[in-house]
């Protein structure tokens, strides 16, 4: 049977003891003559009753908001979801309110999409995601078999202190790197001179898979992993026996550009995260149109200057910064209600 919202002995103003049954979940239109009791059984029927319901789950700061209605005339109304009316009129002047917020439900809203919402860069329009320890274990375990290298990035190619660098290490408890395919010593590297090493990677550990890790191998993996991104700043990489690297990063960033996690407020207009940066979240531009402010474009400033009117004893006139500028004698006279006294057109700075 549908589902349907049934209304028995609707008695509110012109409706005269109305039994009826309303289909849910489509878009129903009452028409009728004027004065045939549509808005009654709409507004003062079946909104009132929904209202009622609906505001018992709402806190009592949007209560307030929302107002009291009276009990509708009728014996039952069944199968009636909470419900909200929207009117053809403006209810406030605060133009951050909405409907959505006065009815709590943009909050919702904004939790659904920071939730469901995903991020793409504008250069590749690939989806931006946040690599994970559990990320690099699925990838070993697909690998195949093999002896994989678990490599942290040490920024090696742009760093000027690498002698500094490579001692640190290893008072760290560090002793390989990686680079051009193969394991090399930290001392053979201070040796030989780092800067004849080129793309070296920090070595932390090294591990022969014939199957997909597990117990004690998955476990100490874990920990390399876990170490791999905090050493490397986010960034790591898994070696194959032959020299390919499959980078990991756990920094929400792609293409160059760092990125914010999705959250509430970048889906806020109240907050300046997700404000519209042209209207600030209000929905209105104020500005200064030039259009109105001077009409007419065709005179020029020097025109401008020279034409306007000067009064008894004459005006004197100077360029300061490109503009023409007027003051008017210290004696000037001016009517009967005004007194003597320098009244110049536009002030110098």
């Amino acid at each position: 049977m549908e589902e349907c919202i049934e209304v028995k002995g609707a008695r509110v103003n012109n409706l005269k003891n109305l039994t009826l049954r309303i289909p849910r979940g489509k878009f129903v239109v009452i028409t009728g003559i004027s004065g045939s009791g549509k808005s009654s059984l709409a507004f003062d029927t079946l909104y009132a009753e929904g209202q009622r319901r609906f505001s018992e789950s709402l806190s009592s700061y949007a209560r307030q908001f929302l107002g009291r209605m009276t009990k509708p005339d009728v014996d039952s109304i069944d199968g009636i979801p909470p419900a909200i009316a929207i009117e053809q009129k403006v209810s406030t002047r605060n133009p951050r309110s909405t409907v959505a917020t006065t009815t709590e439900i943009y909050d919702f809203l904004r939790l659904v999409f920071a939730r469901i919402g995903r991020t793409f860069s504008p250069v590749s329009g690939q989806e931006v995601r946040r690599d994970s320890v559990t990320d690099v274990l699925n990838w070993l375990s697909g690998a195949g078999r093999g002896t994989y290298y678990v490599l942290a990035d040490l920024g090696w190619d742009a760093r000027t202190d690498r002698v500094e660098l490579l001692l640190q290490l290893k008072e760290d408890g560090y002793n390989r790197l990686y680079a051009d395919g193969k394991a090399l010593k930290i001392d053979e590297v201070l040796q030989q001179g780092p800067d004849t090493l080129s793309g070296a990677w920090l070595l932390l550990d090294r591990v022969r898979l014939s199957d997909a890790p597990e117990g004690d191998v998955r476990t100490r993996l874990l920990s390399s992993v876990a170490d791999a991104f905090s050493r490397g700043d986010g960034r790591m990489a898994v070696a194959a026996e032959d020299g390919t690297l499959k980078l990991f990063n756990n920094r929400f960033e792609l293409d160059g550009i760092a990125f914010r996690d999705p959250d509430e407020y970048l889906f806020s207009f109240n907050s300046p995260l997700g404000a519209c940066p042209t209207c600030g979240g209000l929905g209105k531009i104020i500005g200064i149109s030039e259009d109105l402010v001077v009409p007419d474009k065709s005179p020029t400033r020097r025109r401008a200057s020279t034409t306007a009117p000067s009064p008894a004893g004459g005006a004197r006139r100077w360029a300061g910064s490109g503009t023409s500028w007027l003051q008017w004698p210290s004696t000037t006279a001016f009517p009967s209600s005004s007194r003597t006294a320098t009244f110049p057109a536009r002030r110098r700075t």
